[in-house]
């Protein structure tokens, strides 16, 4: 069994964490992530009053006794949001484990994650921001490279050179991913020095995942070509899988759009649409390169379980008797 700083920090069976996905990281998702031995993270943007997020939260309860953290997101959004009541919620449901991402780390917000006993994860793009994040605080940095789906930043960097960078910059333990999508990847990650892995794309084609069955059968029919990257124009670079409205967001880009001619194409509305009813072309979803090595849809707990014997017996490879 690999342990690390990580799993013995938040207290959990694997080091694999869910990454947070808009409209897919609900309460049902985090739940069985954290009960396959990883760690599910809520996305709080999905929900919209004090009320649904308080919900969502005793329903993860509901579902796990195992550890699971919550999403604060720092990206300018349509809907604004106040962390700070996000964050009551936090405190009164007795959550452990907080995850923050976005533009800059959150200096209004870590002193109270310090007074609630908070373990604080900050999502970031490179050595300049999780140095800053470790300044006010943060207990785990999390990193992913240039391969990732979503956003990816504006550093192109890519995992293996991305992760050993931050890692060595650093005094606290390092999540890493990008690309990562089975035991070889996570191997990779940890023999970069990271402590713990972040997969996202790998989870979109599991049997729990919240998303509708055309569009897990259209990713497991997606190779690694199946990428591309868009919203750059726009101050907003995400890697997504290639679908007629990924298409369309790059034609208008090349012809010099703005935002608002974008935003229809790109809207979350449109992604949930996709979600629910399985038009693949009617939005975008974020989807990283490691699509390409996703030939299966297993249960979150089965992923997991092979992950974990396959990186054992990556790391085993070179031992020595």
């Amino acid at each position: 069994m690999i342990k690390t700083r990580i799993t013995e920090m938040l207290g959990i069976r694997y080091p694999i964490i869910g990454g947070t996905m808009m409209w897919i990281s609900d309460a049902d998702f985090v739940a069985a992530i954290s009960n396959a031995g990883g760690l599910g993270v809520l996305a709080s943007a999905i929900y919209q009053s004090k009320e649904e997020f308080a919900a969502a939260i005793d329903r993860i309860h509901e579902q796990t006794d195992q550890q699971f953290a919550v999403n604060l997101n720092l990206f300018p959004s349509m809907r604004p949001i106040d962390n700070n009541d996000y964050l009551d919620v936090l405190i009164e449901k007795g959550v452990k484990i907080v995850e923050t991402s976005g533009h800059s780390a959150p200096e209004e917000l870590c002193g109270r994650f310090r007074e609630a006993g908070m373990k604080w994860i900050h999502k970031c793009v490179g050595v300049r921001y999780a140095r800053k994040a470790q300044s006010l605080g943060a207990d785990v940095i999390t990193v992913v490279g240039y391969e990732n789906g979503g956003a990816t930043g504006k550093l192109d960097i890519g995992t293996l050179v991305l992760v050993p960078t931050v890692v060595d910059a650093l005094k606290l333990p390092v999540i890493g991913g990008g690309g990562v999508s089975d035991g070889r990847g996570l191997a990779a990650v940890l023999s970069l020095g990271a402590e713990a892995v972040i997969i996202g794309t790998r989870l979109l084609v599991t049997r729990e995942c919240p998303i509708h069955d055309q569009i897990k059968q259209a990713l497991v029919n997606a190779s690694e070509l199946d990428t591309m990257l868009i919203m750059r124009s726009i101050n907003a670079t995400h890697r997504v899988w290639c679908n007629a409205s990924a298409a369309e967001c790059a034609r208008l880009e090349s012809e010099g759009a703005s935002f608002e001619k974008i935003y229809p194409v790109i809207s979350g509305e449109n992604a949930k649409k996709m979600y629910d009813g399985g038009d693949t072309d009617c939005g975008i979803i974020s989807c990283g390169q490691g699509i390409g090595i996703c030939d299966d849809i297993p249960t979150v707990g089965e992923l997991f379980d092979r992950m974990m014997d396959k990186a054992e017996l990556s790391l085993s490879r070179f031992s020595r008797s």
